[in-house]
């Protein structure tokens, strides 16, 4: 019996580190480093929250298309940026579509091959492959095969109306079948902030 009351306190010992949480992160890195999908009371303006909510929910509508749930053939779609048609054009939005492309990568199942934007893919071509006869490429020679054609484009738009305290951003998202230049898909997420 005197055993017990040992062995409880030992147990007891071990026991409060397992609730306090075992954890090799500083004890305040929550407040240094908050979730991407939460807001920051600090800042103002289109935050992480933002990039998570709209290309999760674009993502979920995309792949639940019927026209592409029920296609018997693989999608393939190359994605050319978001375009800036807000008040401030310094910025870069591309964030959004870049999120947008990694969802669609990840939960497509296949449905979906993702084709890279031509002159990027040129421009790796051109820094990565050898010309076919050796040395440097000639200017306007093609370096490496053409590539995979895309069937649809995934394009991204975002506009803004700015006024004293806030700014109401709406970004629109489409995806275009290039052989008939008919919009199959489009969505938007709008969001109003606080300047």
């Amino acid at each position: 019996m005197r055993h017990a009351p040992k062995s409880l306190l030992l147990l007891s010992l071990f026991a409060v580190p397992a609730f306090q949480g075992c954890s090799d992160k500083p004890h305040d890195y929550g407040h240094r480093r908050p979730d991407v999908d939460s807001l920051s009371k600090g800042d103002r303006g289109l935050q992480g929250k933002d990039v998570v909510e709209a290309s999760d929910t674009m993502s979920m509508d995309l792949l639940a298309v019927p026209e592409l749930s029920d296609s018997r053939t693989q999608w393939t779609v190359v994605v050319t940026g978001m375009e800036n048609a807000t008040s401030t054009r310094r910025h870069s939005y591309d964030v959004f579509i870049n999120r947008l492309k990694t969802n669609i990568a990840q939960q497509g199942h296949g449905r979906v091959r993702l084709i890279e934007n031509r002159d990027r893919f040129r421009n790796l071509q051109n820094r990565e492959l050898e010309p076919e006869a050796g040395g440097p490429p000639r200017r306007g020679e093609q370096v490496g095969p053409a590539g995979m054609q895309p069937q649809f484009a995934l394009h991204g738009q975002v506009s803004d109306l700015p006024n004293r305290s806030t700014n109401y951003y709406l970004f629109e998202f489409d995806l275009t079948d290039l052989r008939s230049r008919e919009i199959v898909w489009a969505n938007k997420y709008e969001v109003k902030v606080e300047r």
